[in-house]
């Protein structure tokens, strides 16, 4: 007997490519359950399955950095922040921080099949007595038209997006005169898709090229260090609201129409702004 849960959560990381560098994603998780009913003819109740699933996933690699520790230029060492992680291809970046913010893997590079056959066999050693086996499906969400994936941390959320290096994949809509502009949305799209997105007071320097982002927060001393050629800087903290806020006003200068944005923060919740010349306002979806 089988029990299945289609969207039955989200996952937001950013993981580490050799040939992307940082890259924020956002998958869709699907589960199937496999086992025997039991006396109330039940395999698991519906009512359990999503949240034993969703805190399993939430304390583990959830809203982390994915490393691939066997990946070309991966290097990973103990610092009194808790975990380094620096790379060399295809850009130098150290990452630090406490450890419950990576998910230190043994492979060569993080594909989605594996990253699902990981959480499964993770999620079958704690099986409830009468489930034999649970299996997970990952898929990134079916976007049709701009998308961009992004890393960015949040210093004072008490939860772990306050974690560095976390990410997610995010559909991007501009309105102008209430009509969608899809030029407009696959250039900025282009533009933000891999970049790290940081508070202008998180900046701790500057030099060579490359900027430092650093914070204290709940869980502890973070820091990250990648060329300043791939980060945006924000004038406040990187929350959906202020990216959607920050876009419009930038949207709305370059072409000198006011400008609507819905900006996405992962799967299925965003925040929508306007800017025109004279005024800028927001609001959470």
């Amino acid at each position: 007997m089988s029990l299945f849960v289609n969207q039955l959560t989200h996952i937001d990381v950013s993981l580490w490519c050799s040939k992307r560098g940082l890259v924020g994603c956002s998958w869709q998780v699907d589960a199937v359950l496999d086992g025997e009913l039991g006396e109330d003819g039940m395999l698991f109740d519906f009512g359990e399955v999503k949240p034993w699933i969703k805190r399993t996933l939430d304390s583990g690699l959830d809203h982390t950095l994915l490393v691939p520790t066997q990946a070309p230029g991966v290097n990973v060492t103990e610092c009194p922040e808790g975990v380094c992680v620096r790379t060399s291809t295809p850009y130098p970046m150290e990452v630090r921080g406490p450890k419950e913010a990576f998910s230190l893997l043994p492979w060569k590079a993080i594909e989605l099949d594996t990253v699902a056959e990981h959480l499964s066999q993770q999620l079958t050693e704690q099986r409830p007595k009468n489930v034999h086996q649970v299996t997970l499906t990952l898929s990134d969400e079916d976007i049709e038209g701009a998308a961009y994936g992004y890393t960015h941390g949040l210093k004072r959320h008490l939860g772990n997006c306050q974690r560095i290096a976390h990410g997610h994949r995010s559909r991007l809509h501009i309105f102008q005169q209430e009509v969608r502009q899809p030029k407009l949305e696959q250039q900025w799209a282009a533009w933000l898709d891999n970049r790290y997105l940081l508070e202008e007071a998180d900046i701790t320097s500057q030099e060579n090229d490359f900027l430092t982002c650093g914070y204290r927060a709940a869980q502890g001393d973070f820091s990250i260090t990648l060329p300043q050629s791939l980060c945006a800087v924000l004038p406040g903290p990187t929350t959906v609201e202020n990216i959607a806020a920050w876009l419009a006003k930038e949207v709305a200068t370059q072409s000198g129409v006011t400008t609507r944005i819905q900006a996405f923060e992962g799967i299925n919740k965003g925040a929508i702004a306007v800017s025109s010349a004279s005024a800028t306002s927001s609001s959470r979806l």
